[in-house]
C-alpha cells in the first residue's frame, strides 16, 4: 500500500536507478473493480494503485488509520459549507467511533447544523438558476442547497436566541465553553439531537472552537441579548491557549483539514504560539497532516498553502513526511476518506479533552511561567508583567 513516509519510495527507487529499466516502481494496470465493493477495498485496491488525486487519497486515507493506530490527538478543522449538506452525520460518526478528539469550524457550520435537530429543512435545489426570483420566493441559496427564510433560518435564530436565555453566561468564556452550553441545551429540547455535530461532540466532550466568532449567523443572534445589557462575554485569547495547550498535552498531534480559512491556520498556530511566542520546544510540529482542498499553492494565500511550506514556520515535524494534500472536492473525499478510518479501524475511547481543559491549561500555565527562556524574552517588558 502507498505509504507517504519520508523519501517517498519512488524518489529512492530514481536515486538508485541509472536507466528506466531499472526502475523499481509499482506498474499502473487497468483498474480492476473486483473485490472492491467496499469504500475501503475500493480506496486500497483501486485508488492507491492509480494516480493522481485518486492515489492521494488513498495515502491520505492510510495516513488517518495511521493516526488512530499511534493514538494521535485528532483535530478537524471544518471550512466551507459542509453542514448544508449533510457532513455533519459524517462528523458526527467519526466522533462516535473516537476518531476526532477537537473541532476547529466556522460559525456558519455551526448555525447551519442547527437547522436539522429541528427539522427545519434544507432542500436538494440547482445551481442555474434565477435567484431573484428564489429571493422573492423567500428561498437562500447555498450554490445547490435551498434554505427557507422564514422556516429554517428565522426558525433557527429563535432556538438560538430561546437557548441562551436558559444558560449561565456569567463569566467569560471560550467559544469551546459557548459550543458546549449551547450542545447541553439543545439536547434536551430537540426533536432529533442525535442530527446535531453540536450536541454529538457535547455528549462525547470534544471541544469546539470557531477562531472568527463574531463571523456567523450564532453571533448575529447573539448581538440581541448584548443591545439590552446583557453581553455574552466570549474570549478569544482563552481559544488561543486552550487550544495550544490541546497541542502541548498530547504525545503525537494530527489534524484532517477540511477546506482551509481560518480553522486551518487557527490549527495550526498553535505550534508557533508554543515556540516562538511562550519559547516551549517540546512539542515541535504537527506529527500528521491531511487536508482536503482545491485551493492552489501559487497565489500565495494561507488555504493553498502545502504542508511542506508549514515546515518552515514549524507547524509540522517534517516536511516530507506523514502529510498529504488531496486535491478534491471534500463533498467527495471526506465521506470516502471517513467511511475507510470507520470500516479499517476499531472504534477507540474519547479522549473527552473538554472535561480535561481545567487541567491542561494549568499545566500550560504552569511551565510557561517557570520557563527561564521564556522569562529571558520578556526581559524589556519585566515592568509590564511583574516578571
Amino acid at each position: 500500500m502507498a505509504d507517504p513516509k519520508s523519501h517517498h519510495p519512488c524518489q529512492e527507487a530514481i536515486s538508485n536507478a541509472q536507466t528506466p529499466e531499472e526502475l523499481d516502481l509499482p506498474i499502473i494496470n487497468p483498474l480492476n473493480l473486483e473485490k472492491a465493493e467496499q469504500t475501503a477495498d475500493m480506496i486500497d485496491n483501486v485508488f492507491a494503485h492509480s494516480g493522481y488525486n485518486a492515489r492521494r487519497l488513498a495515502e491520505a486515507a492510510q495516513l488517518y488509520s495511521r493516526m488512530i493506530q499511534n493514538d494521535a490527538t485528532i483535530c478537524l478543522t471544518l471550512a466551507g459549507a459542509m453542514t448544508p449538506i449533510g457532513m455533519s452525520g459524517v462528523v458526527n460518526s467519526l466522533i462516535r467511533a473516537g476518531f476526532i478528539d477537537c473541532i476547529i469550524s466556522t460559525g456558519a457550520n455551526l448555525y447551519h447544523d442547527l437547522h436539522r435537530p429541528f427539522n427545519s429543512p434544507m432542500m436538494q435545489g440547482y445551481f442555474a438558476v434565477d435567484d431573484n426570483e428564489l429571493a422573492e420566493t423567500g428561498i437562500a441559496r447555498i450554490y445547490d442547497v435551498f434554505i427557507e427564510d422564514q422556516d429554517t433560518l428565522m426558525a433557527t435564530d429563535k432556538i438560538i436566541l430561546e437557548t441562551v436565555e436558559r444558560m449561565d453566561l456569567t463569566k467569560p468564556l471560550s467559544s469551546a465553553e459557548l459550543h458546549h452550553a449551547l450542545g447541553k441545551e439543545i439536547a434536551k429540547f430537540a426533536d432529533r439531537p442525535d442530527w446535531s455535530m453540536l450536541v454529538t461532540a457535547t455528549e462525547h466532550d470534544v471541544p469546539i472552537y470557531t477562531p472568527a466568532p463574531g463571523d456567523s449567523s450564532i453571533a448575529m443572534n447573539l448581538a440581541v441579548p448584548h443591545m439590552f445589557g446583557k453581553t455574552i462575554q466570549l474570549d478569544p485569547l482563552k481559544d488561543v491557549i486552550e487550544t495550544a495547550a490541546i497541542v502541548r498535552d498530547a504525545d503525537r498531534n494530527g489534524v484532517v483539514v477540511v477546506g482551509g480559512g481560518s480553522p486551518k491556520n487557527f490549527y495550526f498556530q498553535t505550534q508557533p504560539t508554543l515556540q516562538q511566542i511562550f519559547k516551549d520546544y517540546s512539542s515541535g510540529g504537527h506529527d500528521y497532516v491531511i487536508q482536503l482542498t482545491t485551493d492552489a499553492p501559487h497565489w500565495g494565500g494561507l488555504s493553498g498553502a502545502t504542508i511542506s511550506e508549514a515546515k518552515s514556520w514549524g507547524k509540522v515535524k517534517d516536511a516530507l513526511s506523514n502529510h498529504v494534500v488531496v486535491y478534491s472536492c471534500a463533498s467527495l473525499t471526506l465521506p470516502l476518506l471517513a467511511q475507510y478510518v470507520l470500516i479499517r479501524n476499531r472504534p477507540r475511547p474519547g479522549k473527552k479533552l473538554f472535561t480535561r481543559l481545567p487541567e491542561i491549561t494549568d499545566q500550560l500555565y504552569q511551565t510557561v511561567r517557570n520557563n527561564p527562556k521564556f522569562h529571558k524574552s520578556l526581559e524589556q517588558f519585566a515592568n509590564c508583567y511583574d516578571i
